[in-house]
């Protein structure tokens, strides 16, 4: 089997629809899937149709972003119920806070006097809330930049205009929201936080105590040093282990479907807990 918990798509900020994220993912060996959308669960019923069709298991997902010490982390929530009352009117809090944040986006690049801005960054992303990647597309377009990585590096970038901070909930009640709704709370690709080990620490002991159950120790674009600190650090805090491509889009073979470093041995993988459990060895 291959298990890949953690992509996107079209319904945030991939490159691909659900029903071509998952056919990608089973040109890729996918088995197990989980469509983990940026505060949003818009993408699952599509992704769902898709997975039918090429012998996919889908596994309800979503990443939550969440305030800790005033720094924003991601939460993956897996395997909950998509039709909780609870959870679908906590993801439409989130969805007014994306668009607040973009509103404020388009409103402090008003200096570059691209015509209706908003309007075109929506569009490019698929009717949904648009977020920085969105915005460069439309600033290339437009030829205010030459490529992405410029427009982030002079508008969208950190301490840019663009730069604009949403407002999450605190980490304790996206890990609420998710354990009500029946799912398995993880937080997300710890390295990628620039947190020192010691802080890393913190915020997965803090984790733990709100409730979270998992953590993502194999993931896109980690060294096997990183892996080996995480798999310490999942059995340290008792928690079970997850893993996934954090895949967004095509051409970047460091973070394709399925591709994934093997998960170290002693760990408890969290998909022998879903409730389908899974219960043969995931392999990379």
């Amino acid at each position: 089997m291959c298990i890949d918990l953690h992509c996107h798509s079209t319904a945030s900020d991939g490159a691909l629809s659900p029903a071509a994220l998952v056919a990608r993912a089973a040109e890729q060996g996918v088995t197990h899937l989980a469509l983990t959308d940026h505060d949003t669960i818009t993408g699952l019923s599509e992704a769902a149709s898709a997975a039918r069709k090429h012998d996919i298991q889908l596994i309800p997902g979503t990443e939550l972003s969440c305030l800790w010490k005033s720094r924003t982390i991601h939460v993956v929530g897996l395997d909950f119920d998509p039709a909780d009352p609870g959870l679908l009117a906590a993801l439409e809090q989130q969805n007014d806070n994306r668009w607040s944040r973009a509103r404020m986006i388009a409103c402090r690049l008003e200096k570059l006097a691209v015509p209706d801005l908003l309007d075109r960054a929506t569009v490019k992303a698929g009717g949904d809330v648009p977020g920085r990647p969105h915005f460069a597309e439309v600033l290339i377009e437009q030829g205010v930049v030459r490529n992405a990585a410029q427009a982030f590096k002079r508008y969208l970038g950190t301490g840019k205009a663009g730069d604009v901070k949403a407002y999450w909930p605190e980490l304790s009640e996206v890990v609420n929201w998710i354990n009500a709704a029946g799912g398995i709370a993880v937080l997300a690709h710890p390295r990628k936080y620039q947190l020192t080990a010691t802080k890393l620490r913190e915020l997965t002991a803090d984790f733990r105590r709100a409730g979270g159950r998992a953590l993502e120790v194999s993931t896109s674009g980690q060294s096997s040093g990183d892996l080996g600190f995480l798999a310490e650090l999942c059995r340290k805090e008792k928690l079970m282990a997850s893993q996934g491509s954090d895949f967004h889009f095509p051409g970047a073979p460091w973070c394709e479907l399925g591709r994934i470093m093997k998960m170290p041995d002693g760990l408890a993988p969290v998909w022998q807990s879903f409730r389908h459990p899974v219960l043969e060895a995931a392999s990379a």
